[in-house]
């Protein structure tokens, strides 16, 4: 036969294959992905089946207000398809029970129901990509702080619950068997750390996870089963889920991390700890959400997570080129360096903006469509936390897409790792510097700033600070300043803190252990150490950590004694903020003169993030005498058991 008849025969058949159904071939991506300035090194041993996966939950509610996506060539096209050109080989939604309020009112995030996950699913199965199944088992987000029950299984005995589950795992994952969706995996359960589904007794989540299991191996026996976990920076609490997981007999093939690098420690922590679960138990592990932001910028109007000022881990800048260099080090992380490591999924890489040109705007689609966090709807389901705080996205300024819909470079991370992309490096933003400066002291701003190149290396260069008001620093009294200048053509920014001459040694733990400081009794604490962790600190990055889940176990003492201090008067503060203190707890800083107590100030814990300072005054010194310092802490606990942070002791003359 010619070439005509043959190519006639080709599309008598492809029409043919539309009039009778027949199964379309997987999609295939179009041309070969480049970037004229996005710095990507290669690494070799990339697993051919390695999982490239974006949450993308709630493109549907988004594209319902108006929202359109575009290639990088700037014409529209599905969202799904620019995803697919890029690497992504997965797509992973979330799914909740019931997200409506008792007039059809969705409460918001996408209002993800099994109907979402299908109508994304088979837009993920054209393109040839597959679907994790992320169930919640929530009518709306599940966290490890909030494991809240479906309206409709609320008051079942765990017997009810654990069928009610099962049953509503099968019939959503039937009907998405029989929308043809390709699902490769799916989730029984979000960050569930401790509880599950108003659940929190591990015999009972047990017999939940079971019940979603049996259904997942029934309905698609050769998808995979995921388990999902937050907190990778806590060692031994990941540790315990996977040695429980095993006590139980739990049938599941992954075991997932959410990785998020601002609060979960670092990639050698992650690496180390999902091995060790992977070769103690035989299990594949993944991450199953990371994300990092591109700019520190709002982009609808309602605030966001991480911003210019959030005190946070910072490993790359945020920037286009940060954000790439993020994602291509856990993926590096995770195919090279992990055990049994088989994928990594971005969250919500295509959460952005609603596309309104205010508030106003914004807010009308959020309610409308469910494209915010969380709509006033919700207040009737959640009424503490969503019902208060409903609104836009707090993570537009981490999505792999700009405001407008425009796919950023950063997207083709994802396929270039294969290739690699190594560019001359360019500096890509300037590392931020902070000084400390005692009131009497003189304030010497630096000379040089680093350069953060595009690879992630660091270039010293010359910073102009321009005109700077020492003497406005210097009369302001303890105080923060935010000096801005410019070095290779960028902004620096100098943060200085004006403070009072301290004679504490390591007051804030920033050394990372407890070096200056003793430590009396603790022995029946789960843990009690120095914690790197900066959203928990009052200042800075560390602070002393103590948690314990049995009452009556907490109990220490924290001090330290000062030498060679001038005879004066003295004041002496410090900080402290935790809960489930239970009754009688007994906190108070207090102030030692050769080794008797001699000034002693009431302290307590609460709620997270409410810090109780002490304030002890009119300490009179003589040189010669020993003075200590320091705080006692006795709770009897309550609930998950007594927990705090301790932070910023200060010891300042008068």
């Amino acid at each position: 036969m010619n070439k005509s008849t043959i190519g006639c025969l080709l599309v008598a058949l492809m029409l043919l294959g539309t009039l009778f159904g027949c199964k379309q071939a997987a999609y295939e991506p179009g041309a070969e992905v480049f970037s004229d300035t996005l710095y990507v090194e290669k690494f070799d041993n990339l697993p051919q089946d390695f999982i490239m996966g974006v949450d993308a939950s709630s493109v549907p509610a988004l594209e319902a207000g108006g929202v359109k996506f575009y290639d990088f060539d700037g014409v529209e096209t599905d969202v799904f398809k620019v995803l697919r050109d890029n690497g992504i080989n997965y797509i992973r939604v979330r799914v909740w029970v019931d997200p409506y309020n008792s007039e059809g009112k969705g409460y918001g995030g996408g209002n993800c129901d099994i109907d979402t996950a299908i109508e994304i699913g088979k837009r993920a199965t054209e393109y040839g990509m597959k679907l994790l199944v992320d169930f919640h088992y929530s009518d709306f987000w599940a966290d490890p702080s909030k494991q809240m029950v479906p309206k409709a299984w609320a008051g079942m005995k765990i017997e009810e619950k654990t069928e009610a589950l099962y049953q509503y795992t099968l019939d959503c994952l039937n009907k998405l068997k029989k929308a043809k969706v390709d699902v490769g995996m799916v989730q029984v359960g979000n960050e569930t750390n401790g509880s599950m589904c108003g659940e929190k007794i591990w015999m009972n989540i047990y017999y939940l996870m079971d019940a979603g299991s049996r259904a997942i191996r029934e309905v698609f026996p050769d998808a995979l089963v995921a388990v999902h976990f937050a907190n990778p920076e806590k060692i031994t609490n990941y540790q315990d889920y996977a040695k429980k997981l095993n006590y139980y007999s739990l049938d599941y093939d992954v075991f997932a991390s959410s990785y998020y690098p601002y609060w979960h420690g670092t990639l050698d922590n992650l690496s180390s700890l999902l091995s060790q679960i992977a070769q103690t138990y035989d299990k594949k592990v993944m991450v199953a959400e990371l994300s990092y932001a591109y700019t520190p910028d709002d982009t609808d109007f309602f605030g966001n997570t991480i911003t210019a000022g959030s005190m946070v881990e910072k490993d790359y800048p945020f920037t286009v080129q940060g954000q790439a260099n993020c994602v291509r080090n856990v993926i590096d992380t995770i195919a090279n360096r992990t055990t049994n490591g088989i994928g990594v999924f971005y969250w919500e890489g295509t959460w952005i903006s609603s596309g309104g040109t205010t508030y106003e705007e914004n807010k009308a689609l959020w309610e409308e469509y469910g494209s915010g966090w969380a709509t006033s709807y919700s207040a009737q389901y959640d009424p503490n936390d969503a019902g208060k705080y409903y609104g836009g996205c707090a993570c537009d300024n981490q999505a792999l897409f700009d405001a407008q819909g425009k796919p950023l470079e950063s997207l083709k991370v994802f396929e270039m790792v294969k290739t690699g992309n190594v560019i001359e490096p360019r500096a890509d933003a300037i590392e931020d510097s902070n000084l400390m400066v005692d009131l009497n002291g003189k304030i010497e701003l630096p000379t040089t700033v680093n350069a953060v190149m595009s690879d992630n290396s660091k270039q010293e260069v010359a910073v102009d600070w321009g005109e700077v008001d020492y003497d406005g620093m210097y009369s302001g009294g303890v105080n923060k300043y935010d000096i801005v200048g410019t070095a290779d053509g960028m902004e620096a920014h100098c943060f200085v803190s004006m403070v009072e001459y301290n004679f504490l040694e390591n007051y804030s733990f920033e050394t990372g252990d407890d070096s200056g400081w003793t430590v009396l009794g603790g022995e029946k604490l789960d843990e009690l150490y120095v914690e790197n962790k900066p959203t928990d600190s009052m200042t800075g990055a560390c602070h002393f950590h103590f948690w314990s889940a049995n009452p009556n176990t907490v109990e220490f003492a924290l001090e330290q004694q000062v030498s060679e201090l001038p005879s004066g008067t003295y004041k002496y503060t410090i900080s402290i903020m935790g809960g489930d203190a239970g009754e009688n707890a007994q906190i108070y800083s207090y102030v030692k003169i050769n080794g008797e107590i001699v000034k002693t100030c009431d302290m307590e814990i609460t709620v997270y993030d409410s810090w109780n300072t002490a304030v002890i005054d009119d300490i009179e010194y003589t040189l010669g005498d020993t003075l200590t310092v320091g705080i006692f802490v006795k709770c009897q606990g309550s609930g998950n058991g007594a927990w705090g942070k301790i932070d910023d002791a200060l010891l300042n003359s008068k």
